[in-house]
C-alpha cells in the first residue's frame, strides 16, 4: 500500500451490522464481559487474558470486514491496551478551542466559528481505494503510536475528536483518495511530543486556526462528506473567507453508530 506524508493546508454493533472500528467498539468490552479470571491460578489467569485478547482482535476483524479492511495479528496488543487504559468518555481529553460565534435557526445550530490554538498533531496520510478504508488503516497506525509505539514507550491517552483532512476538486464534487488522519497530542505531551516509531507518522505543528464547524449525524463516506461540504458552503456564502479545496471531518463517536456525532470544518484563510 502506498503511504504518504501529512499536510495541513474517530456503540457496539452486532454481527449483522458491520461498521468501522473505533474506540467505542473497544469500550463495549468491559472487564467482566471479557474475562471471568481472578479465581484461578496464575497460569489460568494468563490463559484467560490471552483468550480475551484474541476475542477483542476477532471482534475488530469481524467489524472491519464490512469495509474490506484487514486487521492484522499485530493489532492485538494495541487493541488490548486501548481497551484497558480507557475508563469511559469522561477520561478522554478534548481538543481545546474558543467559541467566537454561533449561528442558529429555530433553536438548531447551523454552524459555529471557533479558534483553535497552535498545537502538535500526529498524522498520517493514506491512499486507499475508499475513504472508509483510509480512516480505518490510518487510525490503526495511530493506535500503535498511542499505545506505546513511541519514544517514551508509554500509553499516551486518547483525545477527541479524531480528525480526517479531505481534499476535493475546485467544484467540491470529487474527493481525493489522499486522506489524512490526525490525532491531537495530549496536553501533557504538547511541549515535547514523543516521536513515533512508525516513520510514516509525522508530528506536525498546526498553526492557530479559525474554523467554521457544522454538526451532522450519521455515517461518513464520500457521498455524505461531499453533501455536508456543499451544505456548509451554501450557509457561509461564497465570500472567499475559507479554503475551498481542503476540509476536515471531526469524529466524536463510533462510525458504526446510527446516530454518530460528526462535524464538518471549513478553515478560514490565513
Amino acid at each position: 500500500m502506498d503511504r504518504g506524508g501529512c499536510q495541513m493546508s474517530g456503540d457496539r454493533v452486532g454481527p449483522d451490522q458491520p461498521g468501522m472500528i473505533s474506540l467505542e467498539d473497544l469500550e463495549s468490552f468491559s472487564e467482566d464481559q471479557l474475562s471471568d479470571s481472578g479465581n484461578g491460578s496464575l497460569e489460568e489467569e494468563a490463559e484467560a487474558m490471552e483468550e480475551d485478547d484474541e476475542r477483542l482482535l476477532h471482534y475488530w476483524q469481524d467489524i472491519a470486514r464490512g469495509h474490506q479492511v484487514e486487521v492484522s495479528q499485530d493489532m492485538a496488543e494495541p487493541i488490548q491496551q486501548l481497551t484497558s487504559n480507557n475508563e469511559g468518555r469522561s477520561q478522554r481529553e478534548h481538543v481545546p478551542f474558543t467559541l467566537l460565534a454561533r449561528k442558529e435557526k429555530c433553536g438548531n445550530v447551523l454552524y459555529e466559528k471557533r479558534q483553535y490554538e497552535k498545537g502538535h498533531w500526529a498524522c498520517i496520510t493514506m491512499h486507499e481505494e475508499t475513504y472508509e478504508q483510509s480512516i480505518c488503516y490510518g487510525f490503526m497506525r495511530l493506535m500503535k503510536y498511542i499505545c506505546q509505539q513511541n519514544a517514551l514507550g508509554e500509553y499516551l491517552g486518547m483525545t477527541l475528536p479524531i480528525l480526517t483532512v479531505v481534499r476535493t476538486d475546485e467544484n467540491r464534487s470529487v474527493m481525493s483518495s489522499n486522506v489524512t488522519v490526525a490525532y491531537f497530542i495530549p496536553n501533557e505531551h504538547q511541549a515535547q511530543p514523543p516521536q513515533p516509531t512508525d516513520s510514516e507518522i509525522l508530528i506536525e505543528v498546526w498553526p492557530a486556526t479559525t474554523v467554521y464547524t457544522r454538526p451532522f449525524t450519521g455515517p461518513t463516506n464520500e457521498v455524505t462528506i461531499i453533501n455536508q461540504i456543499n451544505t456548509m458552503a451554501e450557509l457561509l456564502d461564497p465570500n472567499g473567507l475559507c479554503i475551498n479545496d481542503s476540509f476536515i471531518v471531526a469524529g466524536y463517536t463510533n462510525p458504526a453508530h446510527n446516530n454518530r456525532q460528526n462535524e464538518i470544518w471549513f478553515l478560514e484563510r490565513p
